[in-house]
């Protein structure tokens, strides 16, 4: 953690010693019986966990983009759901710092902050994930306001979240469909329901729930930023970090996986020796630290890339896609180290094995993730804004606590919904069971 400053080292800290002392002892009780973890969470709260990517004046503490993944990877490496919780909720503190009218960063952004307000992303429906622009959810205008009608799923946290920015149409017509997507900032009205909770293989704890709108009236100050048809553009940038948020997810979830078999292999003996020993253990042992360091550096790398200002969807797109991928497979290795045990509930192994398929198929399945990165290796669309972060480091903000950035740059600043490619534009979609 060297390029960390001494207290965003001291967050990350914090939150370790939150899991260990917290979390892990109870882990394995609230995961297996789906319990909500409403006091971790309140924890989560009191430590500012939910507000780390929120300036002031909005917030206290904005740490760098590098810190958020390792307080993530951290979170998961003791519960992934607990990661999951502030995962959809990051992302909307970033479209509102990047795009909101400064009404509606003042109506959110402060109880965002402190976890009062929680957040989440409408994107996913059920008769499609990856291609967005196919969406069926419509928003009419009607009088001072927008109807809203159709079903958004794998929506996490919803039943506990209090504002859902829902991408959906605006102008059905429009040519290109991206050019007729739109955020709306929706609240808990008359309309939205929660139809039911998705039973799942993994995350547990947290809910993933299909959203049903009809006739769902919003003001249309609602609109995020104040100008239709931006929603598509606005939401591959939010994604940027969701996607980060994921590798950082997985990460976590193939470190756990990682620490347990090698601490396994050290006590377990067979033949008068621990079986890390045999050259068929030490082998798994050795794979699995060789490919969990390379994705961190992956993850590292995307997001000190997102700190530029610059685009980061390549960067942010393939680590998602190597850190999933590596943690399903350290998970599996997991449990071939622990043999039998690796196959019992009263080890972590199997949680792991069943939480890592999340992030291979969540923020993006891993089958679109390659064309989307390929297409991303032409040309990236208009200049980038200013960098976030001086080219000789990390910007300071003059205020007592200096973890991070100096406060976001204005919406005209920062705003760019330039659309990638035209394959980038069909395939660089989310599933938000990730959200």
């Amino acid at each position: 953690m060297t390029e960390l400053d001494p207290e965003e080292r001291a967050v990350v800290d914090t939150v370790r010693d939150f899991v260990d002392r917290e979390v892990r002892p109870v882990v394995r009780e609230l995961e297996h019986a789906n319990a909500y973890p409403e006091a971790l969470i309140e924890q989560m709260k009191r430590l500012g966990v939910f507000g780390l990517a929120i300036p002031e004046p909005y917030g206290q503490v904005d740490v760098s983009t590098v810190c958020y993944a390792l307080v993530t990877e951290e979170l998961a490496r003791g519960w992934m759901s607990l990661a999951g919780a502030m995962g959809g909720h990051t992302v909307v503190s970033k479209l509102l710092l990047a795009y909101g009218t400064e009404e509606q960063k003042q109506r959110y952004l402060p109880r965002m902050a402190t976890g009062e307000l929680r957040a989440t992303m409408a994107l996913t429906e059920p008769g499609g994930g990856s291609d967005l622009q196919a969406m069926r959810t419509t928003a009419r205008r009607s009088g001072e306001g927008y109807l809203i009608n159709g079903t958004k799923t794998w929506i996490s946290n919803a039943r506990r979240a209090g504002l859902v920015a829902l991408l959906c149409k605006t102008d059905p017509a429009a040519e290109p469909a991206h050019r007729g997507i739109s955020i709306l900032l929706v609240e808990k009205v008359p309309g939205l329901v929660i139809s039911r909770d998705l039973p799942k293989l993994g995350y547990k704890g947290v809910e993933s729930c299909e959203l049903s709108f009809t006739d769902c009236r919003v003001p249309r100050d609602a609109l995020l930023g104040g100008v239709e048809g931006r929603g598509f553009g606005q939401m591959m940038r939010g994604l940027e970090i969701g996607r980060i948020q994921v590798a950082a997810r997985a990460t976590g979830v193939g470190r756990a996986a990682f620490d347990d078999a090698l601490r396994y292999a050290q006590e377990r003996e067979s033949f008068g020796q621990p079986i890390w020993r045999h050259q068929s253990v030490g082998n798994h042992l050795a794979e699995m630290g060789t490919k969990l360091t390379a994705a961190r550096q992956l993850l590292l790398h995307a997001a000190r890339r997102y700190d530029t200002g610059e685009r980061a969807d390549l960067e942010a797109g393939m680590a998602k896609y190597f850190c999933s991928e590596v943690a399903m497979e350290v998970a599996l290795a997991a449990i071939r180290v622990h043999g039998g045990y690796g196959y019992s509930t009263e080890f972590d192994a199997e949680r792991y094995f069943r939480d890592a398929p999340l992030m291979i198929v969540g923020e993006g399945t891993n089958e679109i993730h390659p064309t989307s990165c390929a297409a991303n290796r032409g040309p990236r669309g208009a200049p980038p804004p200013p960098p976030r972060r001086g080219a000789g480091g990390p910007a300071r903000c003059g205020r007592s606590r200096t973890v991070g950035r100096a406060p976001a740059a204005s919406s005209e600043k920062m705003a760019r919904p330039t659309p990638c490619t035209a394959v980038a534009q069909e395939s660089t979609c989310p599933r938000d069971t990730s959200s």
